[in-house]
């Protein structure tokens, strides 16, 4: 069983209380899953989402004609699976686990009960959520502007141009 000091060593959980990490662990429970389990099938049902200790998991996406392809690598302290908190509560991408993995996996619908029975939990859960989706866009922002960056930025000299140090003369 999960507790609410083992939870305390996750920075991603440091703005919740004690008493929230308690409620917390309450509908959590450890897992291990092996090298190459997918987790997530995109376009299933969403009902549960997973704090990792260890290991690594690829989130990918379905293209058309090109299979899954893989769009980012979660490890320890990442959170995985925010789909259970929107209707139609359906995964949005897939996982599968790159090495093994120990997680710590939440049941959504007893963190939903939870957040009902408590407004504080709730948001408080909400914005521990919302912090995660922000760093995994933040992170998204950085790989597209890398790779749609302009090839003359990453030049350490500046460009010779006619007439410069005689060239043209």
């Amino acid at each position: 069983m999960t507790t609410a000091e083992e939870l305390s060593a996750f920075p991603l959980l440091a703005g919740l209380d004690h008493a929230q990490r308690d409620t917390l662990a309450r509908a959590a429970r450890d897992v291990h899953h092996p090298a190459g389990q997918r987790l997530l099938v995109e376009g299933q049902q969403a009902d549960k989402c997973w704090l990792i200790c260890s290991g690594s998991v690829e989130l990918d996406a379905t293209v058309p004609g090109r299979g899954d392809v893989p769009v980012q690598t979660l490890g320890p302290g990442d959170l995985l699976g925010w789909s259970w908190l929107v209707p139609p509560y359906r995964w949005h991408f897939g996982a599968v686990t790159t090495e093994p993995v120990h997680a710590i996996e939440f049941d959504s619908a007893r963190l939903a009960e939870f957040a009902d029975a408590d407004p504080k939990f709730g948001h408080a859960l909400t914005l521990l959520f919302f912090e995660a989706l922000l760093e995994r866009l933040q992170a998204t922002r950085a790989r597209l502007l890398n790779l749609y960056r302009n090839p003359g930025e990453t030049c350490t000299t500046a460009p010779l141009r006619l007439g410069d140090a005689g060239v043209g003369r």
